[in-house]
């Protein structure tokens, strides 16, 4: 080993032609592991916000008194079912006929509806024609009893002179008193708001 040492050492240095000879070594850089396309991965930073701790909420303001009176129905409902019972049986004569369309139609494509604020009357095939009339613009309501009483109708007058004939009521006297009831009860709210309030002594 030593001898070979002292030969390396001996040697001459080479030259240039030599110099070519040698094969050069090229510095390639190292492939990315990160895939053509892909972003870099990159750190989320979260930051938390003290506005939200901080914020105070405030109390809910009460509904109004026109928000706070619903609208409640006190009847919704067709002709009375006995009215097309009767009208089928007595159908079989020819002069009853129309007599029994009539019920057929009012049972089908009629229906009442008397709420807190109103009386509705919906007809037609969908129900598309509507008529409705506030409890104030009541001034009389009559009934007639048919089939010893089991229904009836209302014939309701209003303060210009119309008349809206319902007929075959289901439960007509309750709804009759209902009605009258209303009436009054709004005819005595409207004077007051003119009188301005009650007045003392």
């Amino acid at each position: 080993m030593a001898t070979a040492a002292a030969a390396v050492l001996l040697s001459p240095p080479l030259s240039s032609a030599a110099k070519t000879l040698l094969p050069t070594v090229s510095h390639h850089s190292f492939p990315s592991k990160t895939p053509a396309g892909a972003r870099p991965p990159t750190t989320k930073l979260f930051a938390s916000s003290s506005s939200s701790s901080s914020r105070t909420l405030s109390p809910k303001s009460p509904p109004s008194s026109a928000a706070a009176e619903e609208e409640r129905i006190f009847f919704d409902g067709g002709a009375h079912y006995g009215d097309l019972l009767a009208n089928l049986l007595l159908g079989f004569t020819l002069l009853w006929l129309p007599l029994t369309l009539a019920a057929v139609s009012r049972a089908f494509f009629l229906r009442y509806r008397f709420t807190t604020r109103r009386v509705t009357v919906i007809s037609g095939f969908t129900g598309q024609d509507r008529s409705d009339f506030p409890y104030s613009s009541i001034q009389d309501v009559q009934v007639v009893p048919r089939f010893i009483g089991e229904w009836g109708d209302l014939v309701i007058t209003l303060k210009d002179g119309t008349k809206v004939d319902l007929r075959s009521v289901p439960k007509f006297r309750e709804i009759a008193d209902y009605c009258l009831s209303m009436a009054d009860g709004s005819q005595r709210g409207s004077e007051e708001k003119r009188g301005g309030g009650p007045t003392g002594f």
